[in-house]
């Protein structure tokens, strides 16, 4: 399967429903392709369900929602054990979470132990429920939002659970001309909530998946690239703005996705820049900044490009 073909393929069709955010989408389909999960971060309504609800659509994915509040139990997120009167015996009802893509939607505003009913999912594919385990679908992701903003009545993600997430995208605002674009199709009758009459036809479907992975582990990677993705993480861990740098899954996760970007390019092989559009992404929720880099005005996109600066690219 030629995978530039795919990705122009699908960059069209989510066109049709989403102005702007190319880079926020790609980003995601990179993250799906090469099997992690995703933390959307913006302000409300700037499109991160939609784009959600896009990809699953355009995969042939089924599709699951979980509004995430303060009330919500465990087993509002994994299912129960129900007892049925009439057959005298137990049944399993499944919750949200036995789907293929899961937005797990305003995750910090859940307790602790909610959000933790998502980490032998998003690690393992798999669900413990009184002690019984359930394989879930393949494929499977979750896609959690967050709002930068308001974090009044909310539970931070502590460093661990961050680091299943292998992508944090941030969702920025449209430009002027994009919201316009924006509110010509509201005024010609789009409506984000009824994609079923957006005219979106899927791109592939979960068949398609295994020679689509095959395709990507194939791609070759020279040993200059493997020093090049080595030397970034041990930069952070020295870097003096830095109290914890990447740990060896931020190298192996910046391997892996740019692979599957170099294949969404149409290479078959991974270059320094491929490494480059991946490393934002991969490493600001990984990495914890001094407080003296802060008070600097730095965060942590701008430290990791004064680390990728430091370190030379391989010819």
């Amino acid at each position: 399967m030629n995978l530039y073909e795919l990705n122009e393929r699908l960059r069209a069709e989510a066109g049709k429903v989403i102005v702007g955010q190319e880079e926020v989408f790609t980003q995601v389909v990179v993250a799906f392709l090469a099997g992690g999960h995703v933390l959307l971060e913006g302000v409300p309504g700037v499109a991160k369900t939609l784009i959600a609800k896009t990809l699953a659509r355009l995969i042939e994915a089924d599709f699951g929602r979980i509004q995430f509040t303060a009330d919500l139990m465990p087993s509002d997120v994994v299912g129960t054990q129900v007892f049925d009167l009439n057959r005298s015996e137990f049944y399993l009802r499944k919750g949200p979470i036995f789907t293929n893509i899961v937005l797990a939607d305003e995750i910090n505003r859940a307790p602790a132990k909610t959000q933790s009913a998502l980490l032998e999912a998003m690690e393992e594919q798999q669900v413990s429920i009184d002690g019984v385990q359930h394989r879930l679908d393949d494929p499977f992701m979750v896609l959690a939002t967050q709002n930068p903003i308001e974090y009044e009545g909310t539970y931070p993600l502590p460093e661990a659970q961050l680091d299943r997430f292998l992508f944090r995208v941030l969702v920025g605002y449209p430009t002027d001309e994009q919201e316009r674009e924006i509110l010509r199709r509201y005024h010609a009758g789009f409506d984000a909530h009824r994609l079923d009459r957006s005219n979106l036809t899927p791109v592939l479907s979960r068949a398609d998946l295994p020679a689509i992975r095959a395709a990507i582990q194939a791609i070759t990677v020279e040993e200059g690239i493997f020093g090049y993705i080595t030397q970034i993480a041990n930069a952070t861990r020295r870097s003096p703005d830095l109290i914890l740098g990447g740990s060896p899954r931020a190298a192996i996760a910046t391997l892996l996705t740019s692979k599957t970007y170099a294949a969404l390019q149409g290479r078959a092989y991974v270059t320094p820049d491929d490494v480059k559009a991946v490393l934002l992404p991969i490493y600001r929720h990984r990495i914890i900044l001094r407080p003296e880099a802060e008070i600097e005005g730095l965060d942590a996109d701008a430290v990791m490009q004064r680390i990728v600066a430091s370190v030379p690219a391989p010819r």
